[in-house]
């Protein structure tokens, strides 16, 4: 038995769940680990997130208490040990969004305007001091350079510049909490709850503060799943008459909101976790990805940056997936995928 094995045996005994089986969850893009742990009738989760691997689970612990005490359904805590890396959580189930909406596809509008709902309440509440993400935005746009398009990483003072423009002149709101990760299988339907109770949270433990539309964009621009346009503009009009926003203000924020996150996750996370990690299963999420990024770079609030990236950024065909996932792996340990 591993010395972390013989922690968590330790950690759950000290709850009082010992003696329950223990089931492996799949796991995300961390290096965190889940098991669902059966005790007689009773079920919890188990996230063990050891620190030396530079996880901390005391961030989704501030975010999981603030969620919770203003009525939102984010997992209860049973038990904790930050300085160990290990919580254990209220078991929501299964019963993720993005399930339900496969299916049942009759009810896909519905659940997204309920996620959408959650979104409205959420940004009627004084968030807790957390960094603010626009302050990032610009910067983290150009690492689409760096991992999908490297042989222009000499144009990422370029793209900062003008993303940050289009930034300073739209996203001009208040500052609100973002999940910065909201999707729908991130998110749980939980119909015997009431209200904004009926939406599971989860993998929130990186939130930040910004702009309110954020969130909302990833929900209907989910690269994980074809999200139907009657579901997409569900939510956003369930957004739009519960928050009494102007229409084309929000809907210029949300295009510069997916924007910024679909050259971001092209670049930074589903590039770079395949040349970097050799995690190849994440290729197969750029070409939605990249539909959505066409279609958003239309709006004129970005007409400087799709100008700037006109012919910078390869098509994700079959072709360059292929090419793509040949050199999993083979940047490990580096900065970028840039020839030297």
């Amino acid at each position: 038995m591993s010395d972390r094995d013989a922690l968590i045996d330790t950690f759950l005994a000290d709850a009082g769940w010992g003696a329950a089986m223990r089931h492996p969850l799949a796991g995300d893009a961390s290096l965190r680990r889940y098991q669902r742990l059966h005790l007689n009738a009773a079920c919890a989760i188990l996230m063990d997130a050891p620190p030396q691997t530079g996880e901390d689970t005391r961030p989704f612990i501030a975010i999981a208490d603030w969620l919770s005490a203003r009525g939102f359904s984010a997992p209860g805590i049973i038990a904790r040990d930050p300085e160990n890396g290990l919580l254990l959580l209220e078991d929501l189930g299964d019963d993720l969004l993005a399930v339900r909406a496969r299916t049942y596809p009759q009810e896909e509008a519905v659940l997204y305007s309920e996620a959408s709902r959650v979104l409205a309440e959420l940004h009627q509440h004084t968030p807790p001091p957390l960094p603010s993400y626009p302050d990032q935005m610009a910067a983290l746009t150009t690492t689409v350079f760096d991992w999908y398009a490297p042989a222009h990483r000499d144009r990422k003072p370029a793209l900062q510049a003008a993303m940050q423009r289009a930034i300073d002149t739209t996203l001009t709101g208040p500052q609100v909490l973002m999940h910065r990760d909201y999707h729908a299988e991130n998110l749980l339907w939980l119909p015997a709850r009431e209200g904004i109770a009926r939406i599971g949270l989860l993998d929130f433990q990186d939130a930040m503060l910004g702009p309110a539309e954020y969130d909302l964009a990833s929900l209907i621009h989910d690269p994980r799943r074809a999200v139907t346009p009657e579901a997409a503009e569900a939510a956003t009009q369930t957004y739009l008459t519960a928050t009494g926003v102007n229409a084309e203000d929000a809907r210029a924020r949300i295009a510069v909101c997916s924007v910024q996150r679909s050259l971001r996750i092209i670049g930074r996370v589903f590039t770079r976790l395949c040349l970097h990690s050799g995690r190849t299963s994440y290729l197969r999420f750029i070409p939605p990805t990249w539909i959505a990024l066409q279609r958003e770079l239309r709006h004129p609030a970005l007409n400087e940056v799709r100008a700037l990236l006109d012919g910078l950024l390869p098509t994700p065909d079959a072709g360059w997936l292929a090419a793509t996932e040949a050199q999993a792996g083979q940047f490990r340990g580096l900065y970028h995928a840039a020839t030297p």
